[in-house]
């Protein structure tokens, strides 16, 4: 049997009934790619990089795992279409039903074409190190070597 690992996964939305459908993509995600082993308090926050009236639910989760990183993407890509997720062509950032996340993968670092570990926006955004600091705050981002609650703290200096 392969190893066992843990992911820092990270759960957002900000259209229909977010409380619902991230509940919904945990229960998927541990179904089907591992077991959720922790999660974090609802975390109500501002849109990032774009402006919307509806406010985004942010929850962070720790998969544990056999499976790969991508595998594992693949599997989120898959819930988030079930739970309504679509993606535009056009770039840029929008509201949505549902979006996951693969923050951190222990010490991994990862670069490929379709995934990118650690996430390489998490220690800009509030939205994310909150929630993961309620589950992982003593997990290391690997190439900033801070802990999360390190950078979540680096990030309330600065507001």
């Amino acid at each position: 049997m392969p190893d066992e690992r843990d992911m820092l996964l990270l759960l957002g939305g900000n259209i229909g009934d977010p409380p619902g459908t991230l509940g919904k993509a945990a229960d998927l995600l541990n179904e089907r790619a591992g077991r959720v082993i922790a999660w974090s308090r609802d975390h109500w926050t501002e849109p990032w990089g774009f402006t919307d009236a509806r406010l985004f639910l942010n929850r962070a989760l720790v998969l544990r795992t056999t499976s790969t990183p991508e595998a594992v993407l693949r599997i989120a890509l898959d819930i988030e279409r079930e739970l309504g997720r679509v993606r535009s062509e056009e770039a840029g950032y929008a509201s949505r039903t549902i979006d996951i996340d693969i923050l951190l993968v222990g010490d991994d670092i990862i670069s490929a074409p379709t995934l990118v570990v650690p996430h390489p926006r998490m220690h800009e955004r509030w939205f994310a190190l909150a929630p993961a600091a309620d589950v992982a705050p003593s997990w290391r981002h690997p190439l900033l070597g801070r802990s999360v609650l390190g950078l979540l703290n680096d990030l309330r200096r600065r507001r």
